[in-house]
This record gives C-alpha cells, sequence and structure tokens, in this order.
C-alpha cells in the first residue's frame, strides 16, 4: 500500500521511513533518522490569529494548510488597508528543501501577472525568521463546485475553463509550471457580475527557464510532486524524464473532465488505496474512459449530475459525444508528444467546438468538416467563410469542399438510397481530373462545372437527390464568388424541392434563403425583397417567429431594404432581430454581432453617424472578444466602421482601418474575393476625399478591374468603383 502523509497528504513508496515532500515520519512507532534541517532560529514560536506580522498584517482567521505552510485570511494594516491572503512557512518545517520550495512558489508569483492568477503583492521575514508572502484574497469557492452551486450549463462551463486555459498559458509564457492544477487550485470569484476563475497555490511551481530561487531545490528520485488524480504519466514516472509544460495541459484535460462530467477518470479511493507502483501503474498506462462513457455509466447519479448542468442526462451524453470526448482524450493523452502543445491550443479548439468549427482534436473525416460548415453557415448569408476554398486548389481540397457537404447532407436525410447515389457521383466525378495531364493544380471551378455537366443524365429519375447535389454545388458556388453559377444551382433545386418537397419544406426553405442572399450578392435586390417577403411569413408558420433561421432571413431582408434605400424598414428589421437575439442567445452570441452591424448600416444611411458609430464599436468590441482576428464577420465590420469613419469626415482614422482590413482581407480571402475587392473601392473613394488623386486614381484602377472580372460590368459595386475613378482621374487632371 502506498503511504500517505499525515502532514501533507503527498503520496510514498510503501517502504518510505519519511515523507518525500515535507519529511515527516510516516511510521511514528519505529526509530528513524530525522532529516536534516536548517533552524531559522531556535526561539522559534507559534503564529496565533490577532498576531501582528512584519508591523502591517494582522492575522484574522486561518484559510487553509497544506505540506509546507499555513494560509491565513489577513488585514493590511499599512501603507494601505486592504483584505490580503498572507502565506506563512509552518513550524518545523524548516528543512533545506521546503524552505526552496517556499521561495520558489513566492518568486513564481511575482513574475506572473494576469486576472486569473492571485497576485503577490509583499514577501519578507518574520522576526523569528520564517518567510511568508502575500497575496490577493480571493473570495471565492473551487472551480467545480462554483459551476454546480450556480447551474452552469455546458457552454458556459466551457468559457470558464478557456479563461482558466488564458492563465496557464500566461504562466507558461513566464516561464512557470503550475504542476498542481487541480479544482481547489482554482477559486472562481465573481466580479461586475462576471465569473473570474483564479490560480491560487504555485506551491510546487517548477520554472522553465530561469531559477526561481537561489537555493537549490531538487526533486529526488522516489518524489511523487503534485495530486495523483490530476498527475499527468511523465510526472508519476520519477524516473528523471524532464517534466514540460505539457504536463499542466494534462491537468487541464483531468479539471475539463471533472467539469463537465462531474467525476474524475479514475475513482480517488480506488486509486489511493492502490500500492505506490500501482498508482504509478494507473497513471502511466491505464487509459481513462471517454467522458461520456463515464457519465453514462454513472446510473445512480445521471439525473442529479445533470440537473447541476442545467439539462437531463440524455442531453448531457449528447453534448459530451463527440468533439468534448475528442478533446478531453488529446488534452489527456498518455504521450504528451500527442497532446495539445500548448494551453492556447486547447482553449482554441473549445472555441472552435462552441463555434460550430471542426476542431483540432478530431479526425477530419469528411462529414464532420461540412456538417460543421453547414452548421454555421446554414442559411448561406457568408459566402466569405468558404476562404481555403480558392480559386485554384488541388482535388484534395475539393474533396473537403464537395464530398463533405455532400456526404452531410446524406447523413441529415438518412435515406440509403440517396447516399449511395451520391457517393457513386462523387466518386466519378473526383475521379476523373488527372493531375498527370492537367497538372498538379486544377480549377476548382473546373471541377464544378463538369460536375454540374453530369447532373442532369445522373439524376434524371431521382429529383430529390439533384436537388440535394445542385443545392451543394450552389454554396460552393457561392463560396468562391461565383454568384450567377450558384443563383442557377439553387434556382434549380428550388424547383425541384417545389415540386417534390413542398413550401414548407427544411431543404425548400434554406434553399429560398440561400437564393435570398445571392440575389443580394448580386445586386438584385427588389428581387431579393421579393423572395424573402415570401420566405419571412412561412419560416415564422413552420420554425417559430423566434428562430435562428427566421431571423436570419429577416435580416436578409433588412440588407434588401437598405441597398434600396428604405432605411427605416431596414433600422426597424435591424432592432427587433437584435431584440430577440439578445434575448433568446444572451449579448454574447456571435450572431448579436450581425443584428449590431445591420442596425448601424440601417443608421448610417440615415445619416445618424454618432449612433451608428457607436453601435459599429460596440459590433466590433464584441467580435474582437469572442472571434478570431481574422474571422470574415470581424474583417466585414472593420470595413464598415472605416466606411462610417469616412462618411463621418474622420480621415485619418479611416484611413489607418482601411489600411488593416485590406492587408487582413488579401492575406485570408485573397486580391480577388469580393469584399477585398471592395475595401479598395471604399479606400480609393476616401483617398478622393483626401483629394490624394493619383494615389485613389491607382487603386481604383485595380479595384474596377478585378469587379469586372468577378462580379461583371453591370454591377451596382462596378459602377460605384467607376464613379470613383471618374471622380479621381479629374482630380488628378485638375491638379
Amino acid at each position: 500500500m502506498a503511504k500517505n502523509c499525515p502532514n501533507c497528504n503527498s503520496i510514498n513508496p510503501d517502504n518510505a521511513q519519511n515523507c518525500s515532500n515535507c519529511e515527516t515520519p510516516l511510521n511514528p512507532t519505529k526509530k528513524i533518522s530525522q532529516p536534516e534541517t536548517r533552524t531559522i532560529n531556535p526561539t522559534i514560536k507559534g503564529i496565533n490569529i490577532g498576531d501582528v506580522i512584519d508591523e502591517k498584517y494582522k492575522l484574522l482567521e486561518e484559510l487553509g494548510k497544506g505540506g509546507m505552510g499555513i494560509v491565513y485570511k489577513s488585514e493590511q494594516i499599512k501603507p494601505v488597508k486592504r483584505t490580503v491572503a498572507l502565506k506563512i512557512i509552518k513550524l518545523g518545517m524548516d528543512t533545506h528543501q521546503v524552505i526552496a520550495r517556499f521561495e520558489a512558489e513566492r518568486q513564481a508569483l511575482a513574475v506572473l501577472d494576469h486576472p486569473n492568477i492571485a497576485k503577490i503583492y509583499d514577501a519578507g521575514m518574520t522576526e523569528n525568521g520564517r518567510p511568508y508572502f502575500v497575496m490577493e484574497h480571493v473570495k471565492g469557492i473551487p472551480i467545480t463546485d462554483y459551476c454546480d452551486k450556480h447551474k452552469l450549463n455546458t457552454r458556459e462551463r466551457l468559457e470558464l475553463f478557456i479563461s482558466l486555459c488564458d492563465a496557464v498559458q500566461h504562466a507558461h509564457q513566464k516561464g512557470i509550471i503550475h504542476r498542481d492544477l487541480k479544482p481547489s487550485n482554482v477559486l472562481v470569484t465573481i466580479k461586475d457580475n462576471k465569473s473570474i476563475p483564479k490560480i491560487i497555490d504555485f506551491g510546487i511551481a517548477k520554472a522553465i527557464e530561469h531559477r526561481l530561487t537561489e537555493h537549490t531545490l531538487f526533486t529526488e528520485q522516489g518524489q511523487m510532486i503534485g495530486t495523483p488524480e490530476y498527475m499527468s504519466p511523465e510526472q508519476a514516472e520519477m524516473s528523471g524524464l524532464d517534466v514540460d509544460t505539457r504536463t499542466d495541459i494534462y491537468s487541464l484535460g483531468i479539471v475539463l473532465y471533472e467539469i463537465l462530467v462531474g467525476v474524475l477518470p479514475f475513482d480517488p479511493e480506488s486509486l489511493r488505496s492502490a500500492g505506490f507502483g500501482e498508482i504509478q501503474r494507473i497513471i502511466r498506462e491505464s487509459d481513462p474512459p471517454k467522458a461520456s462513457t463515464r457519465f453514462i455509466d454513472l446510473k445512480d447519479t445521471q439525473a442529479v449530475i445533470a440537473e447541476q448542468r442545467d439539462t437531463d442526462p440524455a442531453s448531457l451524453i449528447k453534448q459530451l459525444k463527440g468533439d468534448l470526448d475528442w478533446v478531453i482524450m488529446k488534452a489527456m493523452e498518455k504521450d504528451r508528444m500527442r497532446r495539445y502543445d500548448t494551453p492556447h491550443s486547447l482553449a482554441m479548439d473549445i472555441r472552435f467546438h462552441l463555434k460550430n468549427k471542426p476542431i483540432l482534436a478530431r479526425p477530419p473525416s469528411t462529414g464532420y468538416r461540412v456538417r460543421k460548415f453547414i452548421r454555421r453557415h446554414k442559411a448561406g448569408v457568408t459566402a466569405a467563410v468558404l476562404v481555403f476554398l480558392g480559386l485554384v486548389m488541388g482535388v484534395t481540397g475539393l474533396t473537403i469542399g464537395l464530398r463533405e457537404a455532400v456526404k452531410a447532407k446524406n447523413e441529415a436525410v438518412q435515406q440509403s438510397a440517396r447516399v449511395e447515389a451520391i457517393n457513386e457521383f462523387l466518386n466519378s466525378m473526383l475521379a476523373s481530373p488527372d493531375p498527370s495531364r492537367e497538372g498538379r493544380e486544377i480549377k476548382v471551378i473546373d471541377i464544378l462545372d463538369r460536375a454540374q455537366e453530369q447532373i442532369p443524365e445522373k439524376f434524371k429519375d431521382k429529383p430529390e437527390i439533384e436537388a440535394s447535389v445542385r443545392f451543394t454545388l450552389g454554396e460552393t458556388y457561392e463560396a468562391i464568388g461565383v454568384y450567377e453559377k450558384s443563383l442557377a444551382e439553387l434556382e434549380t433545386a428550388l424547383n425541384i424541392q417545389e415540386r417534390f418537397l413542398g413550401l414548407d419544406h427544411p431543404d425548400t426553405l434554406n434553399t429560398m434563403n440561400s437564393m435570398g442572399s445571392i440575389f443580394i450578392r448580386l445586386g438584385k435586390f427588389q428581387e431579393a425583397e421579393s423572395l424573402l417577403l415570401k420566405l419571412i411569413p412561412i419560416k415564422k408558420k413552420v420554425l417559430g417567429a423566434e428562430h435562428k433561421d427566421t431571423i436570419i432571413s429577416m435580416q436578409n431582408l433588412g440588407v434588401a431594404y437598405y441597398y434600396q434605400q428604405k432605411y427605416t424598414e431596414s433600422e426597424a428589421i435591424g432592432r427587433e432581430t437584435l431584440r430577440i437575439r439578445r434575448r433568446v442567445l444572451g449579448e454574447d452570441h456571435e450572431d448579436v454581432i450581425y443584428s449590431l452591424e445591420n442596425l448601424a448600416i440601417a443608421l448610417a444611411g440615415q445619416k445618424k453617424h454618432e449612433e451608428a458609430k457607436k453601435i459599429y464599436y460596440e459590433a466590433k468590441d464584441l467580435a474582437d472578444r469572442i472571434l478570431e482576428p481574422n474571422h470574415p464577420q470581424t474583417l466585414r465590420i472593420m470595413h464598415n466602421l472605416a466606411c462610417e469613419l469616412k462618411d463621418s469626415n474622420e480621415h485619418n482614422q479611416a484611413e489607418s482601418l482601411f489600411k488593416e482590413t485590406l492587408e487582413r482581407q488579401t492575406e485570408v480571402f485573397g486580391p480577388e474575393h469580393p469584399d477585398t475587392i471592395i475595401t479598395m473601392a471604399n479606400m480609393a473613394d476616401l483617398l478622393n476625399r483626401m483629394t490624394r488623386f493619383q494615389e485613389a486614381k491607382t487603386l481604383a484602377e485595380k479595384a474596377l478591374a478585378l469587379e469586372e472580372k468577378v462580379l461583371g460590368r453591370e454591377h451596382p459595386l462596378t459602377k460605384y468603383t467607376r464613379s470613383i475613378l471618374d471622380e479621381a482621374v479629374t482630380g488628378v487632371e485638375k491638379k
């Protein structure tokens, strides 16, 4: 059996006579030699509540004790008055090793500066020579207890965990590994009605790149540092293998497991009752069950755990299966080479999951990636998102862009005959390009065109399959900015769906909405308005007035109104969709950004510039907080805000923002994407207003050439850019 230290609860080998952590005797009935100690002061006395330390800190109450120190809630008397936490070394814990480790924690906290890590304020020695340090007093409870007490749902728990990952990332960047991450070392407090997790205990922290203390701090062979339930395999190994930042990744995976499932991967009582060697073996070799599997096995407590997560057992199982199982298991990989390399990577995958994007932890199967795409862009309102499908792409890229989409569609309809027919079509289509004959890179548009030509013959007796394939082709054409061909495929799909599925079928409604989006892209605003006015009442009847898909169609109608200068109608829709989304989805949801942006656009159209700017900045702040820096929505808001600054005569600010936006769009979308070109045109207009006509002429010429190529000579945006170029040419001639 392993031996638990009665003083610090560390795990020790069966034959150990002294605790390897604090050197407390483990078998007091036997005579054992005392460990070497460094006497701090031969007249040292105990410390009591009410004592004043260093004439500055009055001890109020004991908050807790660990293997080497005691933490007191204290009142700082001078130079400022505030409540702090004071940690002081235990009486008798005066060995070289313990003092070195205590000073390590003190130095570790000193180099850290993060809102989710308890701050260190002061450090020193008592009059009797006992080292102490003073840190932020965190009025909170362990993160698992907090989540359960407040019945946080899965999304809320994940968002809280992301903040924890950010704090650990900061520590790693400062060269500090925590080595004992667990719920009791992460307290959650509330500030300004927001939940703030705080890491509090760096007692066994390890420096990565620099020494933490002038004392030598050794980790002896046979010493298990940390808490076994949360310990990485390499930390339990104690074989001399260097422990790096990935040990904290493993512990974060365990904490995430417990936050979501309510229990640890391995039963703690069974783990600690095993022999020392068996504990090591379990940690090193035994694969934990997936989170969903562990929860399914909790027959007697499922209902209580699910209720604490504001859901029911069946729903919680569904939430855990898939992405979250993959994320947790990647963080808890036995082989650290296969774990996430940083806390940032772990947090990023969770963000991807929350935004219905493909996660890195999951093998990139065909159906999986596009299921995420369809879930994110079901209404087809943001063609810019598929930026990885450039105008030139290899066949492998097309497999992701088309085969996955159709496979996802197949799974949705769940009809084997349709699956077989579609897969057969795709196999023949994707096999047709011959790189040896046509070159290594084949234009994706050429392959799409070949597929389109084969559809009538392939599916002449299978109209529902034909509609599904044409819808997918239409979405893919839109993604690469080929709007006319996208519209043609969607119109054909809609005609089939209206005949065979009816107007109230989900597939029909999706196609109608996508067509409305394409009409707007093509500048056919009256057609968009007519279609959306027909679609929205059907969606309200079938889906409900506040369903997310209904709101998306309403939002598209607001855009169509705006481009027809029906600004008051556009503003009314913007305010209504914003009100509904905030109530249904909350303030910090991605869809709220869309409503904020469209409302700002409508206000700008009415020259309500101050209110428009205020809402644009609100949308940008929210996008910066919850989206990636180069997310298409973030870039579009930056563009629109720059336009508003231009119209408000804040030219310098507008120019700076236009430049940043154009640089990012060119990098993300490429120079020929419509969003990139529109930014060029609007920046050229700004340069005209700043009387920098030659620069405006050069940029407008470039934008116009691209618009004529991509959008056509008669597109409204092409005509707009032509007028900007004419103004620039006139300005140059006058000069």
